[in-house]
């Protein structure tokens, strides 16, 4: 894999299947990723489960906040019609389930923990217990848009990688805190990947993860440039290309 970066299904391979759902990891997996990313969040009781938004309504027949439900409720809900009728009553998946059905078949599984103010504590702690029950620390990397949850994650499980969510929109504070934060990659939008931002990042030893590159002439440019890994929707695409 000298001569290309990862390529990392984002969302699974969610081109094709319902982002976030086990259909779209296999897919990812079936296609010949190097790895899947996907959000977390907790449950009303506490349990990690994987969805993008921190409400159910845009990929779901249901309504409302995942932290207002339990993991029997959110387990109710269809996470596959709004992509197609092929996938009705494809469930939102835990954690666990991910870990236990797709674990072995990918050498890199971005983890990102996702943030909000009415979000339940204890996410960090709740997310490395089941890595640790599955062993996979060698093979995760977790990631988040919020330095605080990162702080957080870091203080408990200095094994485990980390990478610094970044886009064009990110804030000051949130640079000035990360600065102060462990993490391994750097997690930038692909428009701010140039030789600049690169030479940066190597001189300080991270390694850079680019999100979402689903067009193959900016995968070229980005390969030229040397990034470690690339996120996509289309991990067949790219794999193809790579070849």
């Amino acid at each position: 894999m000298s001569n290309r970066p990862l390529v990392i299904g984002h969302r699974g391979a969610s081109a094709y299947a319902p982002m976030n759902t086990i259909p779209a990891f296999e897919l990812a997996a079936d296609q010949g990723a190097d790895g899947i990313e996907f959000d977390v969040w907790l449950s009303k009781d506490g349990v990690p489960v994987i969805l993008h938004d921190f409400e159910v309504d845009a990929t779901t027949n249901g309504h409302g906040r995942i932290c207002d439900m339990t993991l029997s409720a959110l387990k109710q809900l269809d996470a596959g019609s709004w992509k197609s009728s092929a996938y009705a009553d494809t469930r939102i998946p835990t954690l666990e389930e991910v870990f236990s059905a797709l674990g072995e078949r990918f050498k890199l599984i971005n983890v990102e923990i996702k943030s909000d103010d009415a979000m339940i504590a204890g996410v960090e702690a709740a997310v490395l217990s089941v890595i640790q029950r599955h062993r996979m620390q060698e093979r995760i990397i977790v990631s988040s848009f919020d330095p605080r949850v990162l702080q957080r994650f870091a203080a408990i499980a200095p094994d485990i990688q980390i990478g610094f969510l970044e886009w064009e929109g990110t804030p000051p504070e949130a640079y000035g805190l990360a600065k102060l934060v462990r993490h391994e990659a750097l997690h930038p939008h692909h428009t701010q990947v140039d030789e600049g931002y690169m030479r940066r990042a190597k001189d300080v030893g991270r390694k850079v993860n680019t999100w979402t590159v689903n067009d193959t002439a900016e995968a070229l440019r980005l390969q030229r440039l040397g990034v470690d890994a690339i996120i996509t929707d289309m991990p067949d695409v790219m794999l193809a290309l790579f070849r």
